[in-house]
């Protein structure tokens, strides 16, 4: 049976996806995906833990099937940005997949609670990929001196950090 050649392939997965119905006000048009079989920097034992939770809970508890590898998703690229000083985007899309998509700050809030409900051997190395991920936040962005006037910026110290609000003018 003749197989198909890579760039068959190749060009099939660059067609456009379809809209859904629903995602007109948001910038991601994109169909969400099936969760990854493998999430990067991390073994698959570990991927199956994390997997294995995500499913198990009710959508509402603030995890869902491929909610880990997009939160990791968002804080990779993030701080792979060029420059010696970041500033965190956010987002008031009031859309799900925009905020984990574009704040990293509520990308990292996902992490914390998919760490507090990991069992011990995988929250270890979830942990370890975090505290580089942490140092490096830290590192690049500044601190903000009045976020504690701020009521919404509780919580987390990646709260309180400096944010560049010039992309929502």
């Amino acid at each position: 049976m003749p197989r198909k050649r890579p760039s068959a392939l190749r060009a099939r997965l660059s067609l456009p996806q379809p809209m859904y119905a629903g995602t007109d006000h948001c910038r991601s048009r994109r169909p969400p995906r099936p969760w990854p079989t493998r999430i990067d920097r991390l073994s698959s034992r570990t991927a199956a833990a994390i997997h294995r939770e995500e499913s198990r809970r009710p959508y509402d508890e603030g995890l869902w099937p491929g909610a880990t590898a997009t939160a990791l998703a968002t804080c990779r690229p993030f701080l792979a940005l060029p420059g010696r000083r970041l500033y965190l985007q956010r987002d008031y899309c009031a859309c799900e997949q925009c905020d984990l998509r574009n704040d990293v700050a509520v990308a990292r809030d996902l992490l914390e609670l998919a760490v507090h409900r990991l069992p011990p051997w995988p929250r270890r190395e979830l942990e370890a990929l975090l505290a580089w991920l942490d140092g490096e936040l830290w590192r690049r962005t500044v601190p903000d001196p009045f976020a504690h006037r701020q009521p919404h910026r509780t919580g987390a110290w990646w709260h309180r950090r400096l944010c560049d609000l010039d992309h929502l003018l």
